[in-house]
């Protein structure tokens, strides 16, 4: 254990995590460099499509340094504030973090944040640079590149990190991911600063005096053939042989040992595992739902639980349908098998007179929640009908994440909401907006810090102000300079009503939503004229409603197709054209009496990004 070191990369969104991890596989040989492609670790898809990281990625790395070969298991992480939830779950699993700041944006929100997770956590830190390439350097005198900390951008950025984290300038590392600049000095800090990990050896109680195997659960994914592939930090013991039995300490599940390796980045087989080390247990296990993130394996059902993670809540709702209705059970194997990847997301069984069976989904937010769906289109290929997203509600003590569920009216009392606590990162001059943005939603002020030419705001704020577009708007307003992070506070008592949509005098309750009150009127008009735009036309009047209770607070109408009924005349008296208007116009009302409007997935896409 003494040459193992185990770290991750943290920062905010786009500063560069995934291509410093690129760097450090180049350097250590870890993947040979006709083989590396920008971007290695990110393997989803989506992940490259969208340019984000979105799921944490280990892998080993071995270095020689001082003619000793150290192992290095590295662990990337996400950046955006939706999947923070995977940057905890990889700083339990480690001893040290690089803390990677972009030279040209300083310290950003999500920065902050991981960076204070991670001191919480008592890891060891080690300030990053990154992007000095970026950066106008002026040679020196005899004509080399120069760059130092005289750099005004580079002396702004340590300022930060020393003023914010107590950091002394000479720990800080001057890096560039994309040329390799300082990567080598990275490495070098990383074995001698990082901690090799530790273990508290407890015998099991069965009186052999072997070192029970304690492994933490910070991952895990479906296979076909293997079952659950759990990821796994060894905290003691090592794992048995092939063929032997594991259990699930938390849940009790219990499976055997098909196959343990590691990660470089594709799964490579070990004989073992041992305390200290970072990688893979195959465990034949079929049923998802047998394991989860956090939970201890174990070959005693003796030993104490390993403290795990924090159950982590999820707030933004959303319904998610099959497009057909014979596509249910196949959805539902789809959710099981996603959750293993993805324990942030939650689902649970949700009937609509509209749209049928279906499943009520938790996310930690909007991006969270547009990822998750086209993940499931993409590796699971369900077709799936997206609902409007909501948050979650207290009334009457019961717990209300979904609106058809609140009742009709506009006298509901006692209805709380959630209200969260902001901090939002700007350049000065981009103050004025970026706080007349936050008032328009409810935003309380509560106090402003400078950090040199950044300004740290922070609020209080609705929840449900903020699941739609707050942070495209926030993105606009700043010209994309402001960053965002925020934490739930409480749930305050609020007054909002329900909006409910009818097509055709047919209440739709999946358009349901909790709209405040002042608010009400605008919201619903703003989704009458955005159904009329998408629902198509039919060959009789359709009424678009938005109602409180009985009371009709917004309509618009779509108008029938015509067929010219009298075309084909071509003189006479005028009853003959008369009687044909009137066989027609009896026609459309027959048909408005027993015409069914059906409601394309468009409708329901366009009232999400409304």
């Amino acid at each position: 254990m003494a040459n193992i070191r185990n770290f991750s990369i943290i920062a905010h969104i786009d500063h560069g995590k995934s291509t410093l991890a690129d760097r450090l596989l180049e350097i250590t040989g870890t993947v040979a460099k006709d083989k590396l492609q920008p971007q290695l670790l990110d393997s989803l898809a989506l992940e490259r499509e969208r340019g984000i990281t979105i799921k944490l990625a280990p892998v080993r790395l071995n270095y020689t340094f001082n003619s000793q070969l150290y192992t290095l298991n590295l662990i990337d992480t996400p950046g955006h504030m939706d999947f923070s939830y995977e940057v905890s779950r990889a700083l339990a699993a480690v001893e040290g973090a690089i803390l990677l700041v972009d030279a040209t944006q300083g310290i950003q929100a999500q920065t902050l944040d991981h960076g204070l997770s991670a001191l919480n956590q008592n890891l060891t830190l080690i300030p990053v640079i990154n992007k000095v390439d970026m950066l106008s350097i002026f040679p020196s005198p005899n004509g080399e590149r120069k760059i130092d900390f005289s750099h005004p951008e580079i002396e702004k950025c340590a300022l930060q990190l020393m003023d914010t984290f107590g950091f002394r300038e000479d720990e800080i590392i001057l890096a560039s991911g994309k040329t390799g600049e300082g990567v080598e000095e990275i490495l070098k800090a990383i074995i001698e600063k990082v901690p090799a990990p530790k273990a508290d050896p407890s015998p099991d109680k069965s009186g052999s005096g072997r070192v029970a195997l304690r492994a933490l659960v910070f991952d895990s994914f479906f296979d076909s053939y293997k079952g659950v592939m759990a990821q796994v930090r060894i905290v003691e013991g090592r794992t048995p042989r092939s063929g032997e039995k594991i259990v699930f300490l938390g849940t009790g599940a219990s499976g055997q040992i098909l196959e343990v390796g590691y990660f470089v980045p594709q799964l490579t087989v070990a004989d073992c595992l041992e305390a200290g080390e970072i990688g893979y247990i195959a465990t034949g296990i079929k049923q998802p739902d047998l394991v989860r993130v956090g939970d201890t394996i174990s070959t005693d059902l003796n030993v104490e639980l390993l403290p795990g993670y924090r159950e982590v809540k999820p707030m933004v709702y959303v319904g998610l349908y099959p497009i057909e209705t014979g596509e249910y059970f196949e959805l539902k194997e789809a959710l099981a098998k996603f959750r293993l990847t993805d324990p942030a997301f939650s689902y649970e069984l949700e009937q609509s007179a509209v749209l049928g069976s279906g499943f009520r989904c938790g996310f930690l937010g909007l991006l969270h929640a547009e990822v998750v769906q086209e993940r499931l289109s993409e590796e699971f290929n369900v077709n799936l009908l997206a609902t409007t997203p909501s948050v979650e509600y207290q009334f009457a003590g019961q717990t209300i994440n979904n609106p058809a569920d609140l009742p009709q009216g506009e006298n509901i009392k006692d209805l709380k909401e959630p209200w969260v606590k902001l901090q939002i990162f700007a350049p000065q001059s981009y103050i004025g907006p970026v706080m007349d943005l936050v008032q328009e939603r409810r935003g309380k002020f509560i106090n402003m810090q400078h950090y040199g030419i950044q300004v740290e705001l922070s609020y209080e704020m609705p929840l449900s102000e903020m699941i739609t577009d707050f942070y495209d708007k926030l993105k606009s307003v700043s010209s994309g300079f402001a960053s965002l992070d925020w934490e739930f506070l409480e749930f305050r008592e609020v007054d909002a009503v329900r909006v409910d949509f009818l097509v055709g005098g047919e209440k739709v309750d999946a358009l349901s939503t909790i709209v405040y009150r002042p608010k009400a009127e605008s919201v619903g008009r703003r989704m009458v004229e955005k159904l009329k735009e998408i629902l198509p036309r039919q060959n009789f009047t359709i009424a678009i409603q938005a109602a409180i209770g009985g009371k009709i607070i917004a309509r618009e109408t779509i108008s029938p197709f015509r067929k010219d009924v009298t075309a084909k005349l071509y003189g006479g008296d005028r009853t003959r054209k008369d009687k044909l208007l009137e066989k027609q116009k009896k026609g459309k009302k027959k048909m408005k009496m027993i015409g069914k409007v059906e409601i394309p997935q468009e409708a329901f896409l366009s009232i999400l990004k409304s």
